[in-house]
């Protein structure tokens, strides 16, 4: 008996309604997603964070960690430190340029590491969890990848602005979380690159695109092309790029990098007209401990221990060396011109024919680096001061008055202010 057409027949008829839920296929329906759309961001990540992530590597070598402890912010590491090598001092600008790409470039594939997360977020939807072995180390993979990448970027980021709100110290964090990401990252890449070149050749050969669970069975209507879209990433990048570029310049450029705490004006002017980190004020240095009255360097070594005041330093043989400024959060200074005390001069008087390695320490009270070690050849170079002077001018109180470290390439937490003792030999 055949069975009278009705209600019931006529809804197989309908257009089915799109998934409710993320797991459904339907749910994700944007017609923007593709293999090639994210094949395109997928190769700009790959050579961006490579390196970003090598940069990072030079910056945590710059510090010499192996050097002393209390140089190593990550006694933890093991085997993770085998790259460690002894941080030069040529050309003088490294550390400037290399902590400059790390940073500026971590804020500019910003966008493109948001715009390639939405475009695989669809994939950890996917049912069944694994459907392989190669499936499941994808899957895991790709989890570790989304949770390190935002975790590196947002920490990175909270350290430029000098928002401290994670537990724990910057330093392992982030040098902990960068290994992961990265060992994630790699895993993701020997996985998906043959793919995403494979899609970027297809592109260029003008072939159709393979469906491969990005692709939308039932898409919407579209707002804007994919190439739109890649074009909206690329102008969010370039305009991070445009805010944030310009401290790691002098002058006007500076004014430019309205994203970040070290941009704007110069503070101040004249020859001392130029980016400090910490002021005086903050590092609790008192000025009645400052005076050539109250204030004593230390130098101490196989001949003893010898105090000088800074009438004392000034009866040495004076040098001068035109060095920039650059920190770990990425801004820098041009060169500025120091005068001062050869520190290789300083190791002689303390008895050593030959520089070797210095312990240096600050009048500052509270910080992580109100003591660090540099190693003997940042000690031998001619350039390596304990300035007096800067521009032409005594040192001023935000400077580091009375006395302070400059070395070439070093970051500018090593170059250390308000300096009170050398002690030189074995750390």
């Amino acid at each position: 008996m055949v069975r009278p057409y009705g209600r019931h027949m006529a809804r197989s008829f309908l257009p089915t309604r799109p998934g409710r839920g993320p797991f459904a296929p339907d749910f994700w329906r944007s017609p923007l997603r593709g293999p090639r759309f994210t094949s395109v961001l997928g190769v700009v990540l790959l050579a961006g964070v490579t390196l970003v992530f090598v940069t990072g590597l030079l910056s945590y070598a710059a510090y010499n960690p192996g050097l002393a402890p209390v140089n190593d912010k990550t006694p933890g590491k093991g085997i993770l430190g085998f790259y460690l090598f002894p941080w030069p001092t040529d050309p003088p600008w490294l550390y400037r340029l290399t902590q400059g790409v790390h940073v500026t470039l971590g804020l500019v594939l910003v966008p493109v590491l948001l715009a390639k997360l939405w475009s695989v977020v669809p994939r950890l939807f996917t049912l069944p969890p694994a459907r392989s072995l190669t499936h499941a180390l994808e899957r895991i993979s790709l989890l570790l990848l989304v949770g390190g990448a935002l975790f590196e970027f947002t920490t990175g980021i909270l350290n430029i602005q000098l928002d401290y709100v994670f537990p724990g110290s910057f330093y392992p964090l982030h040098f902990y979380g960068a290994w992961v990401f990265f060992g994630a990252f790699l895993a993701h890449v020997a996985l998906k690159a043959p793919v995403a070149f494979r899609n970027l050749r297809r592109m260029r050969e003008g072939t159709g695109e393979r469906p491969d669970g990005l692709v939308a069975p039932r898409p919407g209507p579209p707002t804007v092309s994919r190439r739109g879209a890649l074009g909206l990433v690329g102008g969010g990048s370039l305009l991070l790029f445009a805010t944030s570029a310009g401290r790691s310049f002098d002058g006007p450029l500076r004014a430019t990098a309205v994203l970040t705490p070290h941009g704007g004006p110069e503070p101040g002017g004249g020859p001392a007209g130029f980016q400090i980190n910490k002021t005086a004020a903050y590092a609790g240095i008192r000025a009645a401990e400052t005076t050539e009255e109250a204030w004593r360097l230390t130098v101490t070594g196989p001949a003893g221990t010898v105090r000088l005041s800074r009438a004392g330093l000034l009866g040495m043989p004076l040098h001068s060396a035109a060095l920039p400024i650059a920190c770990v959060e990425g801004w820098s200074t041009s060169d500025q011109w120091w005068r001062g005390v050869r520190l290789r001069d300083l190791a002689a008087l303390a008895g050593h024919d030959d520089p070797v390695d210095v312990y240096v320490e600050s009048l500052q009270r509270h910080g992580a680096f109100r003591r660090g070690a540099l190693r003997a050849n940042q000690v031998a170079d001619p350039r390596s001061l304990l300035a007096l002077y800067v521009n032409g001018e005594e040192l001023t109180a935000d400077h580091g008055y009375p006395a302070r470290i400059i070395v070439p390439a070093a970051p500018g937490v090593l170059n250390t202010k308000w300096v009170a003792r050398l002690t030189f030999g074995d750390l």
